[in-house]
């Protein structure tokens, strides 16, 4: 289960199945579970109070009277999509996906949850911009309305204030919900509109705990209020996170974008309800399709599966954006904090943007100072600091554990694990892996130790998220812990001092991807590559829930308005801003064009001009940041963009799945292979031999325009594109060309299943829009 903060810190897998199924099966009622049944696209002509009467009916069909009827029923979705959420058994379930009105009935599981300043100065640093760097076309997403699907808001932070804001867009048609410790005046001119969806999760979970959530759209965790304020927060000088760190004006991408919040993700019930949230598929797509209902351009969803991605037909957020996408909003997910293990990418669907997490030019740099001379750099964001230059005894926890730990994790600093004897006014080094990293901090404090010092395990290489732990400490990177421990086992008597810490900025090379970003190839269908694109995601400032400590350990009682937190649920905003940002400018374009806009545009190459990296020092390529490192300004004006239609993603799902989204369009005998979905990137799976891929672009630059393509060939193929120039009389002008991938010689065993990269870009002089091509050697 990922953390609200992304990858801030993570239970194991096997101990949260545990806990989930533990506390969470008493919550069953003998109603029985939460079961989607979908019906395809909405019911047409047809009014929102027979769409309904058409559900009771449905359910009146397997249940014993028209009271339990009504009863079992949680949502009735009749905006954009047709279908409906109830309590159903699983004979029940099982009767009414029989029905030929049925598309799919699947369970509402909470297998889903959050993927949790600079940044945006970073995003436009190859142009030499300062915070002036918003072009004039987009009006900062004046009057473009986001959709937050998350944990909520804190409305009061100065990042959603409405000072000189317009009137609120005459098209919004949403509300503002009230609950506990938010009312009608919780919203404004910036925050237009909130809702609070929990129907699904309270009958899976019980009655929600409001020791730790708020029955409304106000946010406990923090993890909403971080990513809206990514999105659309006003510009507030003078912000830093605790102890200074990070000090400077925050923004937001599109600061007069208008924010409607749409909470879905609450406290799972266990040990750490502060720290981990679940979100249910029922609750979100409800939240979806009132979204769309309400008004909203563009959708950010900071969410994603946990374990083996869904089918199509059983996803609600892929359903939910499949029919937003039809109504031209635009959804951005993220990607997941499940990598760098490969195919681990969530939230698959083509008409999805989907985002991958990578550092900015910033680090937090907190010298340690070994007794032997050496300087090992970490980082940090505690405000805490040990006295200057005075030397403290140094331990590794697995030389200072309670008898009886388990010898696997010794060295991890968990709860009760280390003994105050051995550790008290000692500096500990702790290693990264099970438990929380703050939680590994809380621990030493607990024994008495003097300060922490948190450090990678191999998988997580020179990445370092930072933490605002309830001590002195500091985290550095594999070598540097290796370099320490070596130190300590070859010393009598190891010392160190940790030196003041300080923000440093213009730190190469940058961007590089973050370790705990989810890697390609897409798991459902290796035909459409995924991610999209990467994003800031490490290490990102935000407003924070001032019910929320920036640890959100039970103790911590510190208040924060800005809090510092790493996850692909800080890259998606990032890019829902830019998308934004081309709404405004481009009005009249689809989702389709922005998503296409957002990708070829988007840089292989780090602010240096080198490769983008991995944090184990390795080259990344499109199945680590998919089409590269997205450059907002560019977007704006990509020259060409790789249009699709809704009929085409229907299609698709036809040949990817075999699956028939919608009644009234079936899948015909022979559809479309999935990678001749007009996308803007190209992925052939298992090639032994040759292929010819189909796309279309559309002008939506100058008139006589006139473009020719560059390839660079993936290793042991040969790329060839026809024809290979395109002249445009006239902007919207569509274009169609051939790409032929063909096996070239042998290729070494090396190679064999295997992702090998190349490219083709179309360039004019002024625009080069550029789409990777990706080739799994059979």
């Amino acid at each position: 289960m990922k953390t609200a903060g992304g990858a801030m810190s993570r239970l194991p897998f096997f101990l949260f199945l545990c806990l989930f199924s533990f506390f969470t099966a008493s919550a069953s009622t003998k109603q029985g579970q939460v079961y989607i049944v979908y019906l395809g696209e909405d019911a047409g002509a047809k009014s929102k109070g027979a769409i309904l009467d058409d559900h009771h009916a449905l359910l009146l069909s397997v249940k014993g009277s028209e009271e339990e009827a009504r009863a079992s029923l949680l949502y009735s979705y009749k905006h954009t999509l047709n279908g409906f959420a109830a309590l159903l058994s699983e004979e029940e379930a099982t009767k009414l996906s029989e029905r030929t009105e049925v598309v799919s009935t699947f369970r509402s599981d909470g297998w889903w949850s959050p993927h949790t300043t600079r940044s945006w100065e970073f995003v436009g640093l190859e142009e030499g911009l300062s915070q002036g760097w918003l072009p004039s076309g987009a009006h900062a997403g004046e009057n473009v309305i986001v959709g937050m699907l998350d944990s909520g808001i804190w409305p009061e932070s100065r990042s959603f204030s409405d000072e000189g804001l317009g009137p609120v867009p005459a098209r919004w048609k949403g509300v503002c919900q009230e609950g506990d410790s938010f009312n009608s005046s919780s919203c404004n001119r910036k925050v237009i509109g909130a809702r609070y969806y929990l129907k699904a999760y309270e009958a899976h979970n019980g009655r929600l705990n409001t020791t730790y959530a708020y029955r409304s759209p106000r946010d406990h965790d923090g993890h909403g209020t971080h990513t809206a304020s990514t999105v659309a927060g006003r510009t507030v000088p003078g912000v830093a996170a605790l102890g200074g760190f990070a000090a400077g004006t925050a923004s937001g991408g599109a600061p007069l974008a208008r924010l409607a919040i749409y909470k879905v993700c609450w406290p799972i019930p266990g040990p750490n309800p502060n720290i981990e949230n679940t979100c249910f598929d029922a609750d979100m797509l409800a939240a979806m399709d009132d979204a769309v209902g309400d008004g909203v351009d563009v959708m950010s969803v900071s969410i994603g599966s946990n374990g083996k991605p869904p089918r199509l037909p059983d996803d609600g957020i892929a359903m939910g954006a499949l029919h937003a996408a039809r109504r031209g909003v635009v959804v951005v997910c993220s990607g997941g904090n499940s990598g760098p293990a490969p195919a681990t990418v969530s939230n698959l669907a083509p008409w999805i943007l989907t985002v991958g997490a990578s550092s900015i030019d910033r680090s937090f740099n907190s010298p340690i100072r070994l007794g032997n001379g050496m300087v090992i750099m970490g980082q940090t964001v505690t405000p805490y600091q040990l006295p200057a230059n005075r030397t403290y005894r140094m331990v590794y926890a697995a030389h200072a554990v309670v008898p009886g730990t388990p010898a696997n994790v010794t060295n991890q600093c968990l709860p009760n694990s280390l003994s105050p004897k051995k550790v008290r006014g000692k500096i500990v080094v702790c290693l990264r892996g099970s438990g929380l990293r703050v939680g590994k901090g809380l621990e030493v404090k607990r024994a008495g130790g003097a300060a922490i010092v948190l450090g990678n395990p191999p998988m997580y290489g020179s990445e370092v998220p930072v933490d605002a732990h309830v001590l002195p400490g500091t985290a550095v990177s594999m070598a540097g812990v290796n370099t320490i421990l070596k130190y300590i086992n070859s010393s009598a008597n190891p010392t160190a001092y940790l030196d003041r810490s300080r923000t440093v900025v213009d730190v190469k090379p940058s961007p590089v991807m973050a370790q705990f970003s989810s890697r390609g190839p897409n798991a459902l269908e290796p035909s459409i590559l995924k991610p999209d694109v990467t994003a800031p995601g490490l290490n990102i400032l935000a407003a924070w829930s001032e019910a929320s400590s920036p640890t959100k350990l039970d103790g911590d009682n510190r208040v924060v308005k800005y809090n510092i937190i790493s996850g692909t649920s800080m890259s998606c905003p990032h890019v829902s801003a830019t998308a934004v940002l081309l709404k405004s400018a481009h009005p009249d374009w689809s989702t389709a064009a922005i998503r296409s806009a957002i990708m070829t545009t988007a840089t292989a190459y780090n602010a240096e001009g080198g490769p983008i990296m991995n944090a184990d020092g390795t080259v990344a390529g499109p199945m680590d940041y998919g089409s590269g490192h997205i450059r907002p300004r560019h977007a704006l004006d990509p020259g060409l963009v790789y249009d699709a239609s809704f009929q085409d993603y229907l299609l698709y799902a036809c040949a990817s799945e075999g699956a028939q989204l919608d009644h009234s369009f079936p899948c015909p005998a022979s559809p479309p292979r999935p990678h001749e979905l007009n996308y803007p990137s190209v992925a052939i799976h298992g090639l032994n031999g040759a292929t010819t891929v189909h796309r279309t672009v559309t002008n939506v630059g100058e008139h006589g325009a006139h473009y020719s393509v560059a390839v660079v060939e993936p290793m042991g193929f040969s790329v060839k594109v026809s024809p290979t120039s395109l002249a445009f009389a006239r902007t919207g002008e569509k274009k169609s060309f051939t790409i032929k991938i063909a096996a070239t010689g042998k290729r070494s065993r090396r190679l064999k299943r295997k992702y090998l990269a190349g490219s083709y870009t179309w360039s004019d002089g002024v625009h080069a829009v550029r789409s990777p091509v990706v080739v799994l050697v059979a």
